[in-house]
């Protein structure tokens, strides 16, 4: 019951697939802590993503996120991470020695519609990139990482966030046999 009650769970997945807003509502609804990768970067760097990607680039980016994700210690909080973590494999692990992966995938055209403010919401991506491309290159990765995979092309609504609990909750106590 230990992983259980102290388990932390991580969203991943592209952006626009509902991580944060997701991700607040798991954290309020299971009485747990939220914690958004993305404002700690921005924290940690004093500087909004985008800029970080701006002024110094994508390489530079990814290393950050590697390091602030591999020093979190915490329990019993939801994490949003960003959509370009899943490429640390040494985040990905540590942040899966204290929870469930949850992968919220979403489909090229709900990241298109979902997603228009390609040029100021700080993607880890270049600029010669398209969204398509960044896609494609991320779904192997985000798969692998995953724990559990929940589709999430409608709107956020209630009943995917009830799904999630029901998935989490199978998932941890399949581990809790273990």
């Amino acid at each position: 019951m230990a992983m259980r009650n102290n388990a932390n769970i991580v969203l991943i997945g592209m952006p626009g697939s509902g991580k944060s807003t997701i991700g607040k509502r798991l954290a309020t609804q299971r009485g747990l802590k939220f914690l958004d990768a993305d404002k700690l970067i921005e924290k940690d760097q004093n500087l909004p993503i985008q800029e970080i990607v701006n002024l110094r680039g994508v390489r530079y980016l990814r290393q950050v996120e590697e390091q602030v994700l591999c020093t979190l210690n915490c329990t019993r909080t939801v994490i949003a991470t960003g959509g370009s973590a899943v490429y640390s494999e040494a985040a990905m692990a540590h942040l899966g020695q204290g929870g469930v992966r949850l992968y919220l995938r979403i489909s090229l055209p709900t990241l298109l519609r979902r997603v228009s403010n390609v040029h100021s919401r700080g993607l880890a991506k270049l600029p010669s990139h398209p969204l398509v491309r960044l896609y494609t290159e991320r779904l192997p990765l985000y798969a692998a990482a995953a724990d559990i995979t929940m589709d999430n092309d409608w709107p956020l609504t209630g009943v995917r966030v009830a799904e999630c609990h029901q998935l989490i909750d199978e998932y941890l106590s399949t581990q809790e046999a273990v």
